[in-house]
């Protein structure tokens, strides 16, 4: 059973609280940084800080602030079940997110201002969406669980190492999630696993896409290059173009041309140029057709109007295979290693694929799935092995869990 509400009084002091915290952290902002031209130890104050029982930590720039930003809405619900706060280490990031949601969010720049903070708020459960170096840092906290939870669901090489040794528990979406770290990791706890599915997906999401008579929509929505060559499956520097140009020559179709969000910065020189094109070939359409480049929204506001993803190994795929599931997905592989793709991937065997072999054969393959969705079938099954509970699930055992995991400390530390 779901925890119960706070009740309206509970909820107004604390929204009260809320305010009065903000304006004293903005006098507070506005007079540091007129006289000393830097960022504060500590924003808000600590005396100033009550207590919450939930933190979720971000230690990284604003440029990565995409990763909790997602969780937003589901952190929010969450609060209304327990008190819960943001923990930034990055100024540029603490305003951003000041500006993204209602969450109080905290900031502090040192190590030894983060214990602290969780001392002052006595922090209970402390949750990371990333693998982030700095995480480290909070994980030095003794009297809290500390809960790894990512930000999104993928068949990336990212997604699992050996820091989820580091945290007492692990959120996975499903048991694709769980046989993924079975494979790579050697000697790990999978009891540190909670099976939540992606409580993300459970949320409502205006539509952004009005239909165009007479044409039929391909969201094309590669990922970026990655850290270094075993992270890189983006499909932008090999097939792009040629995807982008493939949809161009039809007359009924609406191409949606979404890259993930560090596409728009990456210094790769070659994903760069690929993209420059793609944009300029878009660019140079009858804007009658269509065509969109929407860089700013939400992506999964863009799935709804979609009739055909085409798409990277990345949480793209998987989120769209939830939540489309009447709909076809077409996957890349830059690696051109089927062998190695439907071991990595379990997806692979649901979908068709471009790579090396099957790009010269792109206008067909892309022909065949706007027309008939042959791989239907396949991909039914598919989804149930990565996430597996029926929408509004996810949302529900993850609330149940971090509750959970906020009781079970109290008597964990009641039993010292």
């Amino acid at each position: 059973m779901s925890s119960p509400r706070r009740s309206p009084v509970d909820r107004g002091r604390e929204h009260l609280g809320r305010l009065l915290l903000k304006v004293g952290s903005l006098a507070n902002r506005l007079v540091r940084q007129s006289v000393v031209g830097e960022p504060p130890l500590f924003d808000p104050e600590l005396d100033e800080l009550p207590r919450y029982p939930v933190v979720v930590y971000f230690a990284d720039p604003p440029e990565l602030a995409y990763q909790i930003q997602q969780w937003l809405p589901v952190l929010e619900q969450l609060a209304q079940h327990r008190p819960l706060a943001i923990v930034s280490r990055n100024w540029g990031t603490t305003t951003l997110l000041r500006d993204s949601t209602s969450l109080p969010v905290l900031f502090t720049r040192k190590l030894d201002g983060l214990r602290r903070i969780y001392d002052q708020i006595d922090a209970k459960a402390v949750i990371y969406v990333n693998n982030g170096m700095r995480n480290f840092q909070s994980l030095i906290y003794q009297r809290g669980l500390h809960i790894h939870v990512n930000h999104g669901e993928s068949d990336k090489i990212s997604m699992v190492s050996n820091q989820a040794k580091a945290y007492d528990h692990v959120v996975v979406a499903g048991q694709a999630a769980v046989e993924r770290h079975q494979r790579a990791l050697i000697g790990f706890d999978l009891e540190r696993l909670e099976v939540c599915g992606r409580p993300q997906l459970d949320l409502q999401v205006e539509p952004v896409l009005a239909p165009v008579a007479g044409r039929r929509t391909v969201l094309y929505a590669p990922t970026w290059s990655g850290e270094d060559d075993a992270n890189n499956y983006t499909s932008l520097d090999r097939y792009g173009v040629a995807i982008v140009r493939t949809l161009l020559a039809r007359d009924d179709v609406r191409v949606i041309y979404k890259p993930h969000p560090r596409v728009l910065t990456t210094d790769d020189k070659a994903v760069a140029a690929a993209h420059a094109t793609i944009r300029r070939l878009l660019a140079d359409q009858d804007p009658a057709a269509g065509h969109a480049m929407p860089f700013e929204e939400n992506i999964l506001g863009l799935f709804d109007g979609v009739d055909l993803l085409v798409t990277d190994i990345s949480s793209v795929g998987l989120d769209f295979l939830y939540l489309r599931p009447d709909a076809p997905i077409v996957l890349t592989d830059r690696r051109s290693d089927r062998e190695r793709l439907l071991a990595d991937a379990p997806i692979a065997g649901a979908v068709d694929v471009v790579d090396d072999e099957s790009v010269a054969d792109l206008t067909a393959l892309l022909a065949a799935n706007l027309a008939d969705d042959p791989r239907h079938e396949a991909r039914a099954g598919m989804r149930d092995h990565y996430f597996g509970f029926a929408r509004g699930e996810s949302s529900r055992r993850f609330l149940d869990f971090v509750v959970g995991c906020v009781d079970r400390r109290d008597a964990l530390i009641l039993s010292d």
